[in-house]
């Protein structure tokens, strides 16, 4: 076990050293409640062993924590009647890959809102980029898919 592994608390949890409001769990992976929810409902999906970004997950693993997602998402959308359920990976907050499904009660769900204060929250349009721009873009992705692996 590496330091990192060692110290990662979804390691941790993983390993049952830290206790989880476990849902699911697996060989490989492991859904549980976050212990910040956005709504409630909100779960985590981790893999037990430690990859620390979600494009770093080997492709079987990666489809076996959708498929779940995808189970866990329909018996969201029963139990809490949302028509929706957003599903995200991310790492931005603890460097070990993970997925986060959200009952989607509102469409800001999904953003910092739990850490928005203010009651009412106002919103102006999402900026656009010029089309040159995001035509510029798209074909440096494109590009870069093309050669890679």
């Amino acid at each position: 076990m590496t330091p990192e592994t060692h110290a990662c608390i979804f390691c941790r949890i993983g390993r049952g050293e830290i206790e989880a409001h476990v849902i699911h769990e697996e060989d490989e992976i492991l859904a549980f409640l976050d212990i910040g929810p956005i709504r409630p409902g909100h779960v985590q999906i981790i893999a037990r062993e430690h990859y620390p970004w979600f494009e770093a997950l080997p492709e079987p693993l990666a489809a076996r924590i959708m498929a779940l997602a995808q189970k866990i998402a329909r018996v969201q959308k029963q139990i809490y009647g949302v028509p929706r359920v957003a599903f995200m990976f991310t790492g931005g907050d603890v460097a070990h890959a993970h997925a986060h499904l959200v009952p989607m009660v509102k469409g800001d769900d999904v953003t910092s809102r739990r850490y928005i204060v203010e009651e009412t929250v106002t919103y102006r349009p999402i900026p656009m980029p010029p089309l040159t721009e995001m035509a510029a873009t798209a074909a440096e992705l494109r590009a870069a898919m093309a050669t890679a692996g």
